[in-house]
Order: structure tokens, then C-alpha cells, then sequence
């Protein structure tokens, strides 16, 4: 595929990243269908898309890049004094300081070390659609390690659990403070609740299609309902939806459960990301985004069973992609969408995919596509 398959504008100076885009849609093939979009010092220097049915302005599915919106928000309650780190979440929300878990700080809970990544039994797809439910849910349930002692990816959960801590606090969702404070101020196409007219513009999110090879290595990798795994990843459900389905259920659209509910564009990621570290009206001071993109947790994932490193609420995505600063900041999700901020550079990131990517996570070709910005961004 040439780069006159691919759509779209960039600035002088990034004409390779176009061209890295159009050879990653050649490799793919197929129906691949995906968005880039990148801001230097809050300026939008690329914003391509390329593939059938989708354009600049479509809308997908951004599983855990959800999480780095509202995380941002939590970012900017602690920066006005609102939260503390370091108060124990059972100050805020004393239902949850049961079975064991009354010493857990809001610390321990943004960097995935409380224990809590899901439920015995699990959840219907009902129940994952709210986050209201999920923390009733996880109010009274045991944490499966002592809590401190590991970390472990709250995959499904960590948005409802923080998202309890800032409702009991300031009385609004985090959903409702991130549509005031972040998306319409700045108008982002990135929402935590799919306005029933925006319906037309969302493109479905389409099954993993694996070769023959990728298959059997699902097969020889397959979950154990009742792991640790099995239980952050909700297969410990009998009739839970399969994750890639989640954001084609209108209720988790319209709901928009903080840990996997958000719907986007890249145009929407990246412009988050700039929003919070670029320009005049910046979100996040320095010294917080210092803070929250601070490695907190790293090395051995216990619901991953991967190398993993968080800072708070957010991934340090650095440390999956060396060619980035220290304290870059941000989340993938699970289809293959990559955000983040990266302060030292001035760079944001958007990536968004339509079909699920090969294993799950951020998809492969993020490695290709970032090192082309930031190259160019740092020319």
C-alpha cells in the first residue's frame, strides 16, 4: 500500500511518519482500519487515517484508554486539594474498608497494589456497564493478595473504584467532572458516554482475526476461569461478554464504565494528552504529572503474568517504549489503541484501531509508529 492510501495531513517535517503509516497498512492488510494523531507543544502536526469505512472522525471503542481520562481527572482533584494520596481510601468510602482492606491508601489503589482486580463470581456484561454496581460489588469482597505486597492490573475494576472514592468525596462521577473539566472545554472527541447523536459516527470494534500460528498460541495460553487471571479478566463469569464485544454493547457506550467504557478518535487521544500538558490552559501543573508518572509499580504483574509498570491510574509507557523521556505518561487499551503525553518532548500521542489486534494490549505496530513522531518531533 503507498502513502496515497492514507488520509490525511502533517506538518513539514513528518512526511516519514506518513510514510511509516502507509508501509504498517501494507504489512496489515486486509480490512485494517486505523487513526494516528500527534501534537508537538500542543500544536497538531499529524492526523492520518487510513482504511474502509473509517475517517478522521470516526469513533471507536478505546477499552483502557479510558483509563488515562479518568485518571486525569483523579490527577487534577489532588492537584486542587480535593483527595489525598495517601489517605486511606476507607476514609473516603468506609464500606471498602472491609475484609482486610481498611489500610489501603488512594496510593495503593492508583497503582494497581490493592488486591481487588475483581469478584468471586464475577459480573454479567449488565454489571460491568456500571461502575456503580461494581463497587458495591467490591465493597465487601477479599482482597486475593495482601494488599502492598504486589501489584497487579485492575483491568476491569480500577475505574469504578476510583471513580467510588471521587464520588463519595465530591458528589459528581468521574464521568461527570471529566465532561466539564476536560472534553467540552476543550472539545475532544473522546467520551466517557456516547451522546446518543454521535451514535452515527461509531465504527463497531471487530473480532481478532489470528493466523493459524497466533491461534495455537492462544489455545496453549488459554486463561483458567478461576485464576488470578481468569478473575481480573472476569472469565470466572459463565456468560460474560467477550472483552473486544464490551464497547459494541450501547449500555457500556452510553454508561461508559471508567475502566473500558471510553469511545474516541485518535484525534480525541492525542488532543486529551495535549490538553494536559500543552499550552496556556494546560490541565496538569508539572510538578503533578511528575507525581502520577512516577513508576509506583514494575517487574512481575500477578494478573498479567507480564512485565508491567504503572504510575498512578496511569502505565509508564516509557518503559515499553525506551526511545520516549522519563515521565511519559499514559494508557493503552485493548483492541491496540496507544495514548499518552510525554512532557520532556512536548509530544501526545493518539492510536486507535478498529479490529482487535494480535495478542490484545497495545498493538505491535505503536513501537514503529512512535519512534517515527518522536524522531520527527525531536528533529
Amino acid at each position: 500500500m503507498s502513502s496515497e492510501h492514507v488520509q490525511g495531513t502533517v506538518a513539514d517535517g513528518f512526511e516519514s511518519v506518513r510514510e511509516e503509516f502507509a508501509a504498517v497498512a501494507a504489512e496489515e492488510g486486509g480490512d485494517y482500519a486505523a487513526q494516528l494523531v500527534a501534537h508537538v507543544d500542543g500544536e497538531r502536526v499529524v492526523d492520518l487515517w487510513t482504511g474502509p469505512v473509517i475517517t478522521g472522525d470516526s469513533l471507536t471503542g478505546v477499552f483502557s484508554s479510558t483509563k488515562g481520562a479518568a485518571h486525569l481527572v483523579v490527577a487534577l482533584l489532588v492537584q486542587d486539594g480535593v483527595l489525598d494520596l495517601d489517605q486511606r481510601v476507607a476514609h473516603y468510602w468506609p464500606e471498602f474498608g472491609a475484609a482486610g482492606k481498611g489500610g489501603i491508601t488512594l496510593r495503593d489503589l492508583l497503582a494497581h497494589r490493592a488486591g481487588v482486580v475483581g469478584a468471586d463470581g464475577g459480573f454479567t456484561g449488565e454489571e460491568l456497564a456500571d461502575d456503580r454496581v461494581i463497587a458495591e460489588r467490591l465493597a465487601p469482597q477479599r482482597p486475593y493478595w495482601r494488599p502492598g505486597t504486589a501489584f497487579g492490573y485492575h483491568a476491569l475494576v480500577i475505574g469504578a473504584l476510583t471513580g467510588e472514592v471521587v464520588r463519595r468525596v465530591t458528589g459528581r462521577s468521574i464521568q461527570e467532572h471529566y465532561e466539564e473539566r476536560v472534553r467540552k472545554p476543550f472539545g475532544l472527541d473522546f467520551y466517557l458516554g456516547l451522546p446518543e447523536e454521535l451514535e452515527p459516527r461509531f465504527l463497531t470494534t471487530q473480532p481478532m482475526l489470528p493466523t493459524p500460528e497466533q491461534q495455537a498460541e492462544l489455545e496453549v495460553n488459554a486463561t483458567v476461569p478461576e485464576s488470578l487471571t481468569g478473575i481480573a479478566f472476569n472469565h470466572n463469569h459463565p456468560k460474560a461478554p467477550e472483552l473486544w464485544e464490551l464497547p459494541n454493547l450501547k449500555l457500556v457506550r452510553q454508561l461508559s464504565p471508567a475502566s473500558v467504557g471510553g469511545v474516541a478518535s485518535a484525534r480525541g487521544l492525542a488532543g486529551m494528552y495535549a490538553a494536559a500538558i500543552s499550552g496556556p490552559g494546560r490541565l496538569l501543573r508539572p510538578d503533578t504529572a511528575a507525581e502520577f508518572a512516577q513508576i509506583h509499580s514494575i517487574g512481575d504483574d500477578l494478573a498479567t503474568l507480564n512485565h508491567n509498570a504503572f504510575g498512578l491510574g496511569f502505565a509508564i509507557v516509557s518503559d515499553e517504549y525506551p526511545v520516549l523521556g522519563q515521565g511519559a505518561f499514559g494508557h493503552s487499551g485493548a483492541a491496540g489503541s496507544q495514548a499518552f503525553a510525554d512532557p520532556r518532548s512536548g509530544l501526545a500521542y493518539g492510536y486507535n484501531r478498529r479490529r482487535f489486534a494480535f495478542p490484545g494490549g497495545a498493538a505491535p505496530e505503536n513501537a514503529r509508529l512512535i519512534r517515527a513522531v518522536h524522531a520527527a518531533a525531536t528533529a
